[in-house]
């Protein structure tokens, strides 16, 4: 994917991983889940699942292959993505 403007790579950190989380949402909704920012700490992003996500068998999935591969393509800063559940 195209690497983000240099408008945006001035956005706070929080702000560009929230527009990224709005890409991956209506799918993970569509499944009866969703998915919070917790926190950014420097290159670290930690997010919540909500819902459906909590127990679902494939939320690592979703997280690493799907949400972090997006996190980190779009904002290269980025150097770990964890959850809390």
């Amino acid at each position: 994917m195209a690497r983000e403007t240099k408008a945006q790579d001035h956005q706070p950190l929080d702000e560009r991983v929230r527009a990224v989380l709005e890409l991956v949402r209506p799918g993970i909704r569509d499944d009866g889940g969703d998915v919070e920012l917790v926190s950014t700490d420097g290159g670290k992003v930690v997010l919540r699942f909500l819902g459906a996500c909590v127990t679902c068998p494939s939320k690592s999935m979703t997280l690493r292959g799907g949400i972090e591969r997006l996190l980190r393509e779009r904002i290269p800063e980025i150097a770990s993505v964890d959850s809390l559940n």
